[in-house]
């Protein structure tokens, strides 16, 4: 049952199936029964091997796999659950304390006088008393303008401040942000000015995390004093170093639409792409195994300097890990197993940290290293040449298609788009790439600062290339929002098919097919949806107020929003993207506007049979004709309006209170409406509002 080559690929599903349960389902009390049945299973696997000759226990190899995969699934649980920080006892959102030390956990951001960081808790007070607390939090701080603080990773500080739980997405389709902070192990979140900070002096972070970030901070301000193009600059200092520049829409939108945005995150490719040619130069220890051992000393080494060289930053670290533990068990081992070896790579840093399960990054580097693995060998062997040109230019072509086709399903799931011309970006985008990671980082040596315009214009070079490519016509189907149903098809249709292909298996073909059909009738009855579609969707917003009026593909959008506010981008835009739209009409209050099915005008909206009476302050000091007839009301802009007149002359099922209203006024027209038995949705820290007409 447990071939042992295969040992950790067997028991990293059953570790990661612990992992995504107890993730969903955190409580204490779960940590008695899983540790129970972990001791139980233990001793009976402890005691079949004792007695493995003397009963035969070989004729029970499966059951005794059970028990592995049981002990596997327990382990796992256990780790989540352990390394859930809203479990401890010591959790500071358990106590009462409004004052904290805490120290900043990573690397703050700074964005205008908004600075944003990961805070851990190490103490609070209670009535002068200090006791120990434990767990992190999202902090943001408003900086003074006249004299602003510098924080960086380790400062200790105290701080007076009400946290609060991390707010849920309110709105169709937007980012979860909640769910994103929670597979960080941060579940509140606090705002406070910079005149609540007292700092200690004490820096308290992990000096060697510390000593990266310093390094890095280093190296950006060299690039910034040798490349002269901002846009150069920004490109660099995230490639090479995974430094967080503010990179251009239009540049981050050619290498996004080409599929080259992997490029722009310092991740395993470009670990692989300093291993590949560390290989390379030094081939010459290849001769004996002490000299692949000083081979892979000096290997990890440099790889692991590379990682300092880039803060230390999660993903290259991740992939160091991931390709120090595959060029070990090549050197010390004779019999390697590369999915072996990938499986303990992922198993070692799970246990680690359980939540790396849910990082996207970590998701497709491990995909899309399988597909490397599985799949492009089999691509490769397609064509034969004899041409070494050739030969090199297929090897890099399969390379691609291999791990972009294992990591198709995931990247349409998360990033809703497809580019179309992703096998030739990627093509030309390699060279580049090689070049820019050693020129970028020969640069930073002091001797060979003069190669820095060169290193400038092959920047340069490639982001007009990829620019262009990204101009072309169908450079990208966007748009494509997929549920997790539809997902889970169209994944185990493609590993079906790509499996029955290798191992010619028509049964697995046809059934692959089936599953792919299957997913395009969901696809189908999705889109017929979509263009029968007639629905009114209130967003929740914090301060503005926005409805979309949608029928079928088109949709009239009411807002003091415009589409390039991030307000806007962040929390109605995924909602139209996903419902398809293919033209939204941008009005406000101010303009009586006919469009279609749609009319505004005297404060009154009609949209099919649906009717809204909108009370804002155009409508102050205004009669109402008597016995008039509504769907919803929509209280605006804290208006002066008399509700008590208005119940006589208005009859209306709900009441609708936007953002725009302050929230004394908030409560105070709440209040009424439940006072009045009327149905009442406030659009503020609630879910958006959701009217469905009928065809």
């Amino acid at each position: 049952m447990f071939k042992t080559e295969y040992i950790f690929v067997r028991i990293l599903f059953p570790f990661i199936l612990g992992i995504s349960i107890f993730y969903f389902f955190p409580a204490l009390a779960y940590i008695k029964w899983l540790t129970l049945t972990l001791v139980v299973v233990l001793l009976s696997i402890l005691f079949l091997n004792v007695t493995y000759k003397r009963f035969n226990i070989y004729r029970y190899k499966g059951a005794v796999g059970i028990l592995i995969y049981i002990l596997f699934f327990n382990l796992g649980s256990l780790f989540c659950l352990f390394n859930n920080e809203s479990l401890n006892q010591s959790y500071f959102a358990k106590t009462n304390c409004n004052y904290l030390k805490v120290w900043v956990n990573n690397e703050p951001q700074q964005n205008g006088n908004i600075v944003r960081f990961k805070a851990k808790v190490r103490s609070g007070y209670q009535k002068d008393k200090q006791i120990s607390l434990s767990g992190q939090m999202l902090l943001t701080v408003k900086l003074d303008s006249l004299k602003p603080i510098q924080l960086k990773y380790g400062d200790e500080m105290m701080i007076s401040v009400s946290h609060t739980e991390v707010e849920p997405p309110y709105n169709p389709a937007e980012f979860e942000f909640k769910a994103w902070l929670g597979s960080q192990n941060i579940y509140h979140q606090a705002f406070i000015d910079q005149n609540h900070i007292v700092s200690t002096k004490n820096n308290v972070g992990n000096p060697i995390i510390k000593m990266a970030l310093n390094l890095r901070e280093k190296q950006v301000a060299k690039y910034r004093k040798l490349i002269k193009s901002d846009e150069a600059f920004t490109v660099a200092s995230t490639l090479i170093l995974g430094y967080r520049a503010d990179l251009s829409k239009e540049t981050l939108s050619a290498y996004s639409k080409t599929g080259t945005i992997h490029a722009l995150s310092v991740s395993g490719a470009h670990v692989a792409i300093i291993y590949v040619v560390l290989d390379f130069m030094f081939f010459f220890l290849n001769k004996n195994r002490a000299l692949r051992i000083v081979k892979l000393l000096l290997l990890c080494t440099l790889i692991w300097g590379y990682a300092l060289l880039t803060g230390l930053s999660p993903s290259v670290v991740r992939s160091a890990i991931m390709i120090s533990i595959l060029i070990t068990a090549k050197v010390l081992s004779k019999k390697t197993n590369s999915y072996n070896v990938l499986a303990f790579s992922a198993f070692c840093q799970l246990v680690y940290n359980p939540f790396l399960i849910w990082d996207v990054g970590f998701q497709l580097s491990y995909l899309a290293v399988f597909g490397l693995i599985y799949l492009q060998p089999k691509i490769y062997n397609l064509l034969y040449t004899e041409h070494n040109w050739i030969d090199k230019l297929w090897s890099f072509t399969s390379m691609s298609l291999a791990a972009q086709i294992v990591t198709f399903p995931l990247s349409i799931y998360y990033f809703h788009q497809f580019p179309f011309y992703f096998l030739f970006a990627n093509l030309f985008i390699t060279i580049p790439l090689i070049l820019m990671m050693y020129l970028g980082i020969l640069v930073l040596i002091p001797s060979f600062g003069f190669l820095a315009p060169i290193f400038e214009w092959i920047i340069n070079f490639t982001n007009a290339v990829l620019k262009w490519i990204a101009s072309l016509p169908y450079a990208s189907f966007s748009s494509i929002w997929i549920n997790l149903h539809e997902f889970a098809l169209l994944s185990l249709s493609l590993g079906l098919f790509i499996y029955a292909l290798t191992k010619f298996n028509k049964q697995l073909l046809f059934s692959s097919l089936f599953l792919f059909v299957c997913y395009q009738l969901l696809i189908v009855r999705d889109d017929l949806k979509v263009f029968h579609q007639r629905k009114i969707i209130f967003f929740s917003l914090r301060k503005n107020y926005a409805a979309a009026f949608i029928n079928g593909k088109e949709a009239v959008l009411i807002s003091d929003l415009n589409s390039e506010d991030k307000n806007y981008v962040f929390s109605i835009q995924p909602a139209l993207a996903q419902l398809q739209l293919k033209k939204i009409y941008f009005i406000n209050f101010k303009k009586d506007t006919v469009l279609g099915q749609f009319i505004l005008k005297n404060n009154q909206i009609a949209f099919f049979q649906y009717r809204i009476l909108l009370i804002d302050e155009n409508l102050n000091n205004k009669k109402i004709n008597g016995n008039a007839i509504f769907s919803s009301i929509w209280l605006s802009g804290n208006t002066k309006f008399n509700l008590a007149k208005m119940d006589v002359d208005v009859k209306y099922k709900t009441a609708i209170i936007d953002a725009s209203n302050k929230d004394y006024k908030i409560q105070i027209l709440k209040k009424h409406m439940e006072n009045n038995d009327k149905d009442v949705h406030v659009l503020k820290k609630n879910k958006a509002y959701l009217v469905q007409l009928s065809q």
